[in-house]
């Protein structure tokens, strides 16, 4: 690393709390709103320590929901000018990287599933207020009618 990406990154670490707890604020915007539709048309991130941000809370670098309507959850964000991105297109052990392994299709079904099922909803700390608002209740509206 050389000095100015050094003082670049020194700069951005003094960010770093306020910018994990905006990140957690917008999560839990999401969870409020997406809750009544939690079990069978969205799966939402697991918070294994109580959810608070610090030493063991979540600070949702991504939102990754998982619905078996993915697809048209995101063409209907997309219509909406809502970015989301799917992260892991292929289960790992369907990438040739990994065929050494020997594992075929339908050999880690959960994998496979959440491979065609997760999609992340934007999160990050410059969202303003509105735009999660827009965000959460675009997809409010999806599950509403799915």
């Amino acid at each position: 690393m050389d000095a100015i990406q050094a003082a670049v990154l020194s700069r951005k670490l003094r960010e770093l709390g306020r910018w994990s707890m905006r990140r957690w604020q917008i999560a839990q915007h999401y969870r409020n709103v997406l809750a009544p539709f939690e079990g069978a048309r969205v799966q939402l991130p697991v918070e294994p320590y109580g959810g608070i941000v610090g030493s063991r809370g979540h600070i949702y670098h991504q939102f990754v929901v998982q619905s078996p309507h993915r697809d048209a959850l995101r063409v209907f964000l997309a219509e909406r000018g809502i970015g989301t991105e799917i992260y892991y297109p292929v289960a790992l052990h369907q990438q040739p990287c990994f065929a050494y392994l020997g594992y075929q299709t339908g050999g880690l079904p959960v994998a496979e599933q959440a491979a065609q099922e997760v999609l992340a909803l934007p999160i990050f700390p410059e969202l303003t207020d509105e735009e999660v608002e827009c965000v959460a209740e675009s997809v409010r509206s999806f599950f509403s009618n799915h």
